[in-house]
């Protein structure tokens, strides 16, 4: 079991029998809480505006007041959405960790509680490096592993995206070649 003290994660990794891991790493802190921080923000501000006038109008008028300020207290939703993602981004980052095994991908996060999910190599079928406008902003990339009939999983905001990719792909391009041509069968 490998404990992850030096990136301040308490959470353990518990390792199969065999297993060893060949990286981890954490999202670039700036790129990540900025990320998440302005999430929702455009369609917040828009519902906000429309809701600020219509309330400032409906007390500038007097009428429906009682039924006004519980109505818009969850007609703000949106907004405390966001808000909610506003406070929450920096502690999200903390409880985010990546890694790579000889055998899966796994990712750990979450705001209460950190939630494990593991992304075994015979289940990704594609794995794609790319670099978004605030990936370019904040000198970082996103590799995401897509699975059969699955959610797309993403490594978000790695400071060296192109070498964690570098790494990771011909694993997985190895294991599918061993699937597709076991044996002797197996391309030179």
């Amino acid at each position: 079991m490998l404990k992850d003290y030096e990136n301040n994660n308490p959470q353990a990794l518990e390792l199969t029998s065999g297993e060893i891991i060949h990286w981890q790493g954490k999202p670039k802190k700036n790129g990540f809480i900025f990320t998440k921080s302005v999430a929702f923000l455009p369609i917040a501000i828009v519902w906000l505006c429309l809701d600020l006038e219509i309330i400032i109008s409906s007390i500038i008028e007097g009428e429906f007041l009682l039924f006004i300020i519980p109505f818009f207290t969850l007609h703000l939703m949106p907004v405390w959405i966001w808000l909610g993602n506003l406070i929450s981004a920096r502690s999200r980052w903390k409880n985010t960790t990546y890694y790579i095994t000889n055998k899966r991908i796994v990712f750990q996060g979450g705001f209460f509680a950190v939630n494990e999910t593991s992304l075994f190599f015979k289940e990704i079928n594609n794995v794609n490096h790319q670099i978004g406008l605030f990936n370019k902003v904040f000198h970082s990339g996103n590799i995401s592993f897509d699975s059969f009939g699955d959610k797309t999983n993403v490594f978000e905001h790695l400071e060296n995206a192109k070498e964690v990719y570098n790494l990771v792909q011909p694993m997985i391009y190895n294991l599918q070649r061993d699937t597709e041509f076991p044996n002797d069968l197996r391309p030179q």
